[in-house]
């Protein structure tokens, strides 16, 4: 421990402080999802489409990805209990105004954007904040916590939309959200903070890089599904040949080129870059925040497919859908305490290897007993092993990224944290989606071709307006659709037979990916340290 870290204020009532960061890290991750299974209700009281509610979604993570950055800058700047609570305040004013929105435009104001700029002040000061407030040997058990409470957030977040749009109104979620911010700020009283001694500089023109060059990738990303990957989409909008989406991300990658030339320079004439040039050469910090990016692709990707397999393919409601996804949260919040608690001098590369271990074999089992048959229980082995693994990874990671780094920076390691976990979110749901409607498109077109009840005609037609995705719907959807178009029972029926397959072979598909992925992020594993931080190793050297 070096003598910094003995001197610096470490919070007296632990539980209230560690319960506020957890409530705040929930609070900030729950918009991501809580929505998901309300959007044709909002769309309808507003007067709006799904196209502008999803669009508000979008938005929220596009400027939260923005901004993180320069919010862990800033908390540096004025301190990071005032960021946090500065956050907060500017947090449950966008969700006051949400929840009394009379129309998108002023939905959109107070969700994507005022709830973005606040959660980019709270996510990278809570970083710092358990960095400040917990001693080296309980900060694996604290970022555990915290990354748990994130997780749960996306994974609950639909049956608590579901419950309030059923039962009440979707507007009680985001007025909930203000009272469960009052409270945080009550518990955060007792937080510790380093005070700022030197008032750092603030780069305007590496904010605004970073925030141009990030902005332009992920949207990019985000409308990827929507207007094409690389070939435009049928009408969709094409430039020179190609889809916006290339030319975005070419244009994202520039302009992040030029970030790291210009904060370099500024490094090199002693001035203060936003982000310290030094911090992409550490090994340990780069190892975490590559799995933190490894492990949002993955677990996003499956928030994505999981619940349209329950919702869609098997026909659950959101509050069944949102209950038979419990059981991922559980296991995440036992592993994400209990590592720490039960195994403190475990290696956190272990961890990490064994988390991706059981997120592999989880995915695997599932999408080995998917079958047209198979019932909701199907998923309950697969997602304890998958809340499993990702449990061992947040109990690990965070501490890993932090102390690869002295305390004074844990704001700018916060903001790099937070960017790489919603650059990985957004690439995960992007990529899954992708992969599922392409494969389900790709199978569903085969399918009736072969079949006898199909006329060729009905097979010619399908395939020129089919040919860029085929919606992921419901057989009962489907069926109304083909009545409503004319067909005969039995083209009906094979057509709806061979997309009950189809679905599911996008559903293969997409997890097939995903555990891909987990299994590429084994290959990065050398880069987690052998040893938890603060732990002495042989001949007692630290």
């Amino acid at each position: 421990m070096t003598l910094e870290e003995k001197d610096a204020p470490v919070a007296t009532g632990t539980s209230a402080v560690l319960l506020a960061l957890c409530a705040g890290q929930f609070l900030m991750a729950l918009d991501s999802s809580v929505m998901n299974v309300s959007i044709a209700t909002v769309a309808d009281d507003l007067g709006t489409t799904v196209t502008g509610i999803q669009t508000a979604i979008v938005l929220y993570t596009l400027v939260m990805a923005m901004l993180m950055v320069t919010g862990g800058k800033i908390g540096s700047m004025i301190g990071r209990k005032r960021a946090f609570t500065i956050g907060l305040v500017i947090y449950c004013s966008g969700s006051l105004t949400t929840a009394l929105s009379p129309n998108l435009g002023v939905l959109i104001f107070g969700w994507s954007v005022l709830e973005g700029i606040g959660a980019a002040l709270i996510m990278p000061a809570i970083v710092a904040l358990v960095a400040g407030n917990f001693q080296p040997g309980g900060r694996p058990r604290a970022y555990g916590l915290v990354g748990a409470a994130g997780a749960m957030a996306i994974a609950v977040g639909p049956l608590i939309g579901g419950l309030a749009t059923t039962y009440a109104s979707w507007r009680l979620v985001f007025a909930g959200e203000v009272l469960v911010g009052a409270v945080i700020v009550l518990l955060g009283r007792r937080m510790a903070d380093t005070p700022v001694k030197e008032r750092p500089h603030l780069d305007l023109l590496g904010s605004l890089l970073w925030a141009l060059g990030m902005g332009l990738v992920v949207f990019g990303v985000l409308f990827s599904s929507e207007w094409g990957a690389i070939r435009p989409k049928e009408d969709g909008p094409s430039i020179l040949g190609l889809s916006p989406v290339v030319w975005l991300i070419l244009a994202g990658l520039l302009t992040i080129r030029l970030f790291i030339g210009h904060v370099r320079r500024l490094d090199t004439a002693g001035a203060e870059p936003l982000v310290t040039p030094s911090l992409f050469r550490n090994q340990q910090l780069n190892g975490g925040l590559l799995m933190f990016f490894f492990q949002f692709v993955v677990m996003m990707g499956i928030f994505f497919v999981i619940p349209l397999y329950l919702s869609v393919a098997l026909g659950l409601s959101a509050i069944d859908t949102g209950l038979k996804i419990t059981p991922l949260s559980i296991t995440m919040l036992l592993a994400a305490a209990g590592v720490p608690k039960f195994f403190p001098a475990i290696s956190p590369r272990r961890v990490v290897e064994l988390g991706l271990a059981a997120v592999v074999i989880g995915i695997v089992i599932l999408l080995t007993t998917l079958d047209v048959d198979a019932s909701a229980s199907v998923v309950t082995v697969p997602l304890l092993l998958i809340g499993l693994g990702f449990g061992g990874l947040a109990s690990q990671l965070g501490a890993i990224t932090v102390s690869a780094v002295p305390d004074e920076q844990s704001p700018e390691v916060g903001g790099l944290q937070n960017t790489a976990t919603q650059f990985g979110a957004s690439i995960g749901t992007a990529l899954a989606g992708a992969i599922l409607i392409t494969s389900l498109t790709a199978s569903f077109l085969s399918g009736i071709a072969e079949k006898p009840d199909v006329p060729p005609e009905v097979t010619s037609q399908a395939n020129v307006e089919l040919a860029n995705g085929i919606p992921f719907i419901s057989d009962a959807d489907l069926e109304t659709a083909l009545r409503e178009a004319g067909a005969s029972p039995a083209v009906t029926r094979a057509v709806v037979d061979e997309n009950e397959q189809a679905r599911l072979d996008g559903l293969r598909s997409a997890l097939a990916l995903l555990a891909l992925i987990a299994v590429v992020a084994l290959f990065f594993t050398r880069r987690i340290p052998d040893h938890q931080p603060g732990a002495t190793v042989a001949g007692g050297s630290p």
